[in-house]
């Protein structure tokens, strides 16, 4: 009797030396389900932040373009980068004046092939470029 439940013992012991089939597909399947979770929201977050940039790009232009106003007695209207002008956008960020007169101006911010998402400010006088309706403040669509 005592050889024979040694012998259960040791059967025992064998069949307990690693993970059945199930458990492993069922490992895979909650892995599955976690990165189907978390890979679309790492994906929303990088675009978050290229539009926080272009947003802050276009408050900087802002800055740099009332001191333009101060040196010149009107509003910088050409291409950006350009040493006229000092400002240099984010890394793919791509500033546009869209219209400049000494009263006001007006901008857009694009970071294409990145995101499709475009921001745009307009300053004084000049018409308002939609979605920015407010003065001075950056809007997106």
């Amino acid at each position: 009797m005592i050889a024979g439940s040694r012998q259960l013992g040791a059967t025992r012991m064998r069949s307990r030396q690693g993970f059945t089939l199930i458990e492993l597909l069922i490992v895979c399947v909650i892995i599955g389900i976690l990165a189907a979770i978390a890979i679309p929201k790492f994906a929303n977050t990088k675009e978050k932040a290229i539009v926080a940039a272009m947003k802050s790009d276009l408050r900087n232009v802002a800055s740099v373009q009332e001191a333009f106003w101060n040196q010149n007695q009107t509003y910088y209207a050409g291409v950006i980068p350009n040493v006229a002008f000092s400002f240099v956008p984010s890394p793919g960020v791509t500033i546009t004046i869209i219209n400049s007169t000494a009263a006001g101006w007006s901008a857009k911010a694009t970071a294409v092939p990145l995101t499709n998402t475009q921001c745009f400010i307009f300053y004084g006088t000049t018409p308002p470029v939609p979605p920015a309706t407010a003065d001075a403040a950056v809007a997106c669509n």
